[in-house]
């Protein structure tokens, strides 16, 4: 096994209110022996607790995995997991909360997505009206909300909180460090702009000396981006009869340009599901991620023979090779519930309720070195 996919499975104490994790031993999550009998399962990164749960309780009762995980990510929106799901976190240059998220039927590999959502707490909802009531894939901006609100979503609601909006001013006062422009003038690493290319630059020489030489491309970290700034809940759930659901949810990056999507509703790159194969969801730098749709290319690698271990390590080598610091993670898992995770620049966790489980375990993945 490399070094990079070793997994510490955490058992949740149920005793307490506030979550205790205990390590109970090294080990790897591997059920090959038992065929299905693992079956339902949940699974989700990051630590989402009470989403697992809450998807468990549906697919466990006999619901749907679309129902599950629209109950597992709605969940998460509610409580803004991280501040990095659902309204009011993840400001962006103009103070405004949006969502992205995406909902995908591994069945009959359908998929609804809405970015950049304005004005509608339902992210993963109006995924969902656009997978039900659409032939679109992907729907944004102020005309998604418009779309989820005609069809009976709640709103139009302010997606900002008082929270939001002081983290946003504090980025002002610190000259809105660490921001996503680069080649522009004024050098964004002191200013907050309005910025200019270069081409409007009326001299070449006030363009260096404002801006020095092409900017240096910057890792995931230089950016600002963290577990506590750029998460998502990306969720597969796997019912017993082995169909599979996936989906994501996220209110982006913290400080994005506005307009800007990520890989959260990006079919393939955050999310990817394939009842003939398994699933695969995915966290980090989805500037950087969605160009190598990582979901998509582990379904594949399992459709070819390779484990979700190999799947998920190769994903994210082959990000590694192009963007060595790039920060990012996945989860791998095949459809009788053998699973599996890989990052990059971060330590990563994800969470798995599955059959005969007493609850939700979490399993910590290092970065390879």
């Amino acid at each position: 096994m490399a070094a990079g996919v070793i997994l510490f499975p955490i058992i949740m104490q149920l005793a307490i209110s506030s979550v205790s994790l205990s390590v109970d031993g090294l080990a790897v999550a591997s059920f090959e022996e038992d065929g299905n009998k693992r079956l339902p399962i949940v699974i989700s990164t990051w630590a989402f607790v009470d989403a697992v749960r809450a998807a468990w309780e549906v697919v466990e009762g006999g619901g749907s995995p679309i129902d599950a995980v629209v109950a597992g990510c709605s969940t998460c929106e509610r409580l803004r997991c991280d501040g990095s799901v659902g309204y009011g976190g993840s400001p962006d240059e103009n103070g405004e909360t949006t969502l992205d998220a995406m909902i995908m039927d591994g069945t009959t590999m359908d998929v609804g997505a809405v970015g950049a959502l304005r004005s509608v707490r339902d992210a993963i909802g109006a995924a969902r009206l656009v997978m039900d009531h659409t032939e679109h894939t992907l729907l944004v901006g102020d005309q998604a909300s418009a779309f989820a609100l005609s069809l009976g979503l709640s709103g139009p609601a302010n997606l900002s909180t008082d929270d939001s909006l002081d983290l946003w001013s504090t980025w002002r006062d610190k000259k809105c460090q660490p921001n996503f422009w680069q080649n522009v003038i004024p050098d964004p690493r002191f200013s907050c702009g309005p910025y200019h290319t270069w081409r409007q630059s009326s001299r070449h020489s006030r363009m260096v000396q404002e801006c020095g030489e092409r900017t240096a491309a910057r890792g995931s970290s230089q950016k600002g981006i963290g577990p506590a700034n750029h998460d998502t809940i990306s969720m597969a759930v796997i019912d017993k009869s082995a169909k599979i659901a996936v989906g994501t949810s996220t209110n982006g990056a913290t400080y994005k340009i506005p307009g800007r999507v990520g890989d959260g509703p990006i079919v393939g790159a955050s999310g990817y599901a394939d009842d003939e194969v398994g699933a695969c969801g995915a966290t980090g730098d989805g500037d950087i991620m969605m160009r190598f749709l990582p979901c998509y290319q582990v379904v594949e690698s399992m459709r070819l023979g390779r484990s979700p271990e190999q799947a998920a390590e190769d994903a994210i080598a082959r990000i590694k090779r192009k963007f060595p610091l790039f920060v990012g993670a996945l989860f791998a898992i095949d459809r009788h519930g053998v699973h599996a995770g890989a990052c990059n620049g971060w330590t990563f966790q994800y969470a798995v309720q599955g059959h005969g489980m007493e609850d939700v375990e979490i399993y910590t993945v290092r970065p390879q070195s």
